[in-house]
């Protein structure tokens, strides 16, 4: 017999398993400065490398002199295409099925892309040394406008053969990529010319930038005694770039060693392979010593992935009284010189198809167009899963307009349109299986909580007030319903250079009754050791704080396709769950053989067994775990671990209802968020205090894209925008109070209901951000503005409307 005391929820709390809004173990170390992140890795004898960068966005190179350079004291090394070609490395395959340049080979295409790689004793002789390259241009037509490029004589990708299909299909002019198409596009095309409201807009998400604090490095080092690579990097997918990293340097897969150490934000920004990662390799290959590259800021910025630049045509049907019959949609897709986009093969245009949102929408087309220029390459998932930012902010732009149209309250429209909740699982017009959601409630409970009514009324008054003088500022209400898809994904439809997005994890409990779980995925500052310890701590039965969660290190981490487009909890936190429930099943079977009774007649209650009908009769998963490693237990194998690969039978949808109150001084472009409430839904909520981090974060990101950030090109294809003096990082200062609030409609296939939320906030709070701008001139004439919304664009918008006299 056991003593019960404590209670069950005495056990649960101890636990602080799902649910528990536990404190981040991680943050101990960080707030105390004992993080260790790729630039903090110092090796004997290493070496530091550093790009020459090309100033010109097209033109050929004539020469490359590295003599000068060669000749300074501590100079190890200049590489160029001419010495890696002999190796096959001067190229590289991107994850999108094309291939890029790791060194200019020939000509460039972008300003500041990688024309020669200096390998010196110390970083600021490598920086001295790139300043001694001496590269001979010839400069060339320069083309940053992706319709312009579609119908110009001028040629960017001469490597690539005349009339050559591309990966994704025929190519019908030198600089187009690609043409990729989803849904009924002749039905679609009738709804439209048969309806009785049609809104037609362009809109234009903007080209911006990740800037995550910490930018791209590595660390590479050749034992070539025992013929094994270690590359330490900032990696969001590790064992994808070990796979790379195999398949371009030659090197056995086992042989190879890829770690993710602290990671200071990825957002996207770190999941492709850059020419940094493929020349460190070489040079300590050729050096038999350590490499370090690290990027600087303006390095960052002009080079490496960037997110967005979609210019989106939209058309969108209704009947006289609101009802959406019909969405169109054509995107001129800018992907710079290479096409490096981080999307799954099959869907080069990532998710954007998720574009008809959280609207029953009969019938739907969408068109992309995937454009070369000369832009740098990416095109990334900036905090959002594969362009599902771009098709948020199209639809929610839409809606808006489409109000306009009908001369219809833009709340009213969106609820007349909402998939119900007994639809679910909604099958959509673009294909997808929406897994569940509650949207009326959501809505109705976000229109309540900022007392919609009353702001309208407010907002009335305000108008009325400006036409008498009385006052220079407006009042804008930005309302934005969102469903977002996430968890990629099913390897039947999701894979990435032909590996399948499954994720992983491995769990060992010790002999005393602690636990080590390793996963495939990489925190980049998600809160991972803290969130999965607690799925496991729910599922196995051990408190949480005694779950030590590792990731990142290829060595010991089972295979996993990692960390981006909120894919952790969908599919790496099921693999948590289904490597417990194994754990589960095995300690069922040692605890009913400790009790002496059959393995059905026991049952698991929070932190242990214990017989049915007999609750004071029950052994702890401290003590079965002990049992496990010590006592012999008949047709049971000694010890207790686990491990499991989860490939989900379909993604997560999460969504969200986000309201922004903005108040706009026309004379001055200013503006004040008054108030923002982000409502989200992401099924089982597993650490809320995560979470309204998660969310806080997001926002503030959304904020900054809206409001300003942007990668901005002149004529030349020079980046205007390059360092932080010009790239809009908000400050205390800027960030408004942020109101979260939330509903939880479980995922039915997720083993516990999660569906993921860091992307959230993003995707849903930049359309808020941006109807609010829109609400404010929208009485005044305003129907369409490109984003970002900064100052001198909204005194633009506001003196282009005669409000300045």
């Amino acid at each position: 017999m056991n003593d019960l005391t404590p209670d069950r929820d005495d056990r649960t709390a101890k636990l602080k398993g799902i649910g528990c809004a536990r404190k981040r173990v991680e943050d101990a170390r960080f707030t105390q400065g004992k993080g260790n992140y790729v630039d903090d890795i110092k090796m004997p004898g290493m070496l530091f490398g550093d790009f020459v960068r090309s100033p010109f966005a097209h033109a050929r190179v004539k020469s490359i002199d590295t003599s000068a350079a060669m000749a300074l004291d501590g100079v190890v090394a200049v590489l160029t295409a001419k010495d890696l070609e002999p190796l096959g490395l001067h190229w590289m395959p991107t994850l999108a099925g094309d291939k890029q340049m790791v060194l200019a080979d020939g000509k460039v295409l972008f300003q500041g892309q990688e024309v020669a790689f200096v390998v010196a004793r110390d970083r600021y002789v490598a920086a001295d040394a790139v300043e001694l390259v001496d590269v001979e241009y010839e400069e060339l037509p320069v083309i940053t406008d992706p319709f312009e490029a579609l119908n110009s004589d001028t040629v960017l990708r001469e490597d690539l053969a005349p009339g050559a299909d591309g990966a994704h299909g025929p190519r019908r002019h030198p600089n187009h990529i690609f043409l990729w198409e989803q849904g009924d596009k002749s039905t679609t095309e009738e709804v439209i010319a048969s309806a009785d409201v049609v809104a037609e807009e362009m809109i234009y998400y903007h080209r911006t930038h990740p800037c995550p604090l910490e930018t791209c490095g590595c660390v590479a080092s050749m034992d070539k005694v025992n013929g094994k690579l270690t590359l330490y990097g900032t990696f969001q997918a590790p064992h994808v770039v070990r796979t790379v990293a195999s398949l371009l340097s030659g090197i056995d897969e086992h042989n190879i060693r890829v770690v993710s150490p602290d990671i200071g934000g990825g957002f996207g920004n770190k999941v492709g392979v850059y020419p940094g990662y493929v020349c460190s390799i070489v040079a300590t290959i050729v050096t038999g010593l350590p490499v370090k590259w690290v990027e600087d800021r303006m390095e960052n910025l002009m080079a490496t992935a960037f997110a967005r630049d979609y210019w989106m045509k939209g058309k969108i049907a209704a009947t006289k009284e609101g009802k959406i019959t019909g969405l169109w949609c054509h995107v001129t897709a800018d992907h710079g010189a290479f096409d490096a986009c981080a999307d799954p093969t099959k869907f080069p245009a990532g998710f954007f198809h998720i574009c008809t949102g959280s609207y029953d929408i009969p019938v739907a087309y969408v068109g992309v167009d995937g454009v070369y220029t000369n832009k740098a390459p990416g095109g990334v998932a900036y905090r959002c899963s594969f362009r599902v930012t771009e098709a948020a902010y199209f639809i929610e732009r839409m809606i808006e307009i489409l109000a306009i149209e009908l001369g219809m309250d833009a709340a009213e429209l969106r609820r007349i349109n909402f998939i119900r909740a007994d639809q679910f699982p909604y099958h959509s017009a673009l294909g997808w299986e929406y897994d569940s959601g509650d949207y009326h409630t959501a809505w109705d409970k976000a229109l309540e909580a900022v007392d919609y009514a009353g702001l309208r009324a407010e907002q009335a008054e305000r108008i009325e007030a400006f036409k008498r003088g009385e006052t220079r500022k407006l009042i804008g209400i930005g309302l934005t319903h969102f469903t977002e898809i996430v968890g990629a994904g099913p390897v039947k439809n999701c894979d990435i250079l032909g590996m399948g997005m499954f994720d992983s994890c491995e769990i060992r409990i010790h002999p005393t009754g602690s636990a080590i779980a390793r996963l495939g995925t990489i925190s980049q500052g998600q809160g991972h050791a803290t969130t999965f310890a607690q799925i496991l701590a729910t599922e196995i039965g051990i408190p949480a704080d005694k779950i030590t969660v590792e990731e990142g290190d290829t060595d010991t981490a089972p295979y996993g396709l990692g960390t981006y487009g909120s894919r952790s909890t969908p599919v790496a936190g099921a693999a948590t769950a289904l490597a417990g429930r194994k754990i589960r099943a095995k300690a069922q079977m040692i605890a009913a053989y400790l009790l002496e009774v059959h393995d059905d007649d026991v049952e698991f209650d929070i932190d242990r067994f214990a017989v049915k009908g007999a609750p004071e009769r029950f052994k702890t998963m401290a003590e079965i775990a002990y049992a496990a490693y010590h006592q012999a237990i008949p047709g049971v194998e000694p010890g207790l671990e686990a491990v499991s690969y989860y490939d989900p039978p379909n993604m997560t949808y999460p969504f969200g209802a986000y309201i922004c109150v903005m108040e706009i001084d026309v004379d001055t472009g200013e503006t004040q968020i008054r108030q923002f409430y982000a409502l989200d839904d992401c099924g089982t909520r597993i650490n809320p205090m995560v979470i309204e981090g998660q969310v806080h974060g997001g926002l503030t990101e959304a904020l900054a894209i809206a409001m300003g950030q942007e990668i901005a090109y002149d004529e030349m294809g020079n980046v205007k925008t390059g360092t932080l003096m010009d790239f809009f990082i908000p400050t205390a200062w800027e960030t408004p109070h942020y109101t979260t609030d939330h509903t939880e409609t479980p995922s039915p296939h997720h083993p516990i209901g999660a569906k993921g939320v860091g992307e959230s906030p993003n995707v849903g709070g930049v359309p808020a951000f941006s109807n609010a701008v829109h609400d404010a001139l929208r009485p005044f004439g305003l129907r369409q503005s490109h984003m970002p919304h900064d100052h001198w664009r909204i005194w633009r918008a506001a003196h282009d409307l005669g409000l300045h006299g």
